[in-house]
């Protein structure tokens, strides 16, 4: 019986592997084919072909070529930027100093990319993640209020992205960040 479990371990860790090393084939060809020509004017075929994979599979691991440009954080992402801080602080705080450090782990490519084609998406999943993982304590919730601030904090956040975008990199996305956020605090 040890012998079977063991072979569909196995099977289990080679099937995870070989998903991830397709995942990261598919996302690197992305990224070279969008550097070379322009994320326009790359298809999702041409990103498939290219890595060697059909066009279902694609899908399989990206809902569109978007997606692999504008990856949206998980709760844990969420959850380990706002670990090292006191639970105390005013939530517009914690915010202003959670963003830097989760945009800072952001590689070259991914600010780079088109950041525009899935903001709104981005900001809204976002916000909700920082909202669950704010309150610091399994159950706890955030009162409505907070909420609030959580959303408008990310609104600003998104709108530092696109100038950043806009700018061409004439100026470092923190500080457009940085400078969003102040204007929301002058309100």
């Amino acid at each position: 019986m040890r012998s079977e479990d063991h072979g569909v371990s196995e099977t289990q860790d080679w099937r995870a592997r070989r998903w991830e090393e397709t995942h990261n084939r598919i996302y690197a060809t992305a990224m070279r084919l969008f550097q070379e020509n322009g994320f326009e004017q790359v298809s999702v075929g041409q990103i498939a072909a290219g890595a060697s994979v059909s066009v279902p599979t694609f899908y399989a691991h990206y809902q569109s070529k978007e997606h692999l440009v504008m990856q949206l954080p998980t709760a844990e992402e969420m959850d380990a930027v706002l670990a090292g801080q006191p639970a105390d602080l005013p939530v517009a705080v914690r915010i202003r100093m959670a963003m830097p450090v989760w945009f800072a782990a952001w590689s070259p490519e991914f600010r780079e990319a088109q950041l525009r084609t899935r903001a709104a998406e981005f900001e809204r999943t976002t916000a909700g993640m920082l909202a669950d993982a704010l309150p610091g304590r399994s159950g706890a919730t955030l009162p409505p209020a907070d909420h609030v601030i959580v959303n408008a904090y990310l609104s600003a956040f998104t709108m530092g992205m696109l100038a950043w975008a806009d700018c061409n990199g004439e100026r470092k996305l923190e500080e457009l960040i940085d400078e969003a956020f102040d204007a929301l605090e002058r309100r």
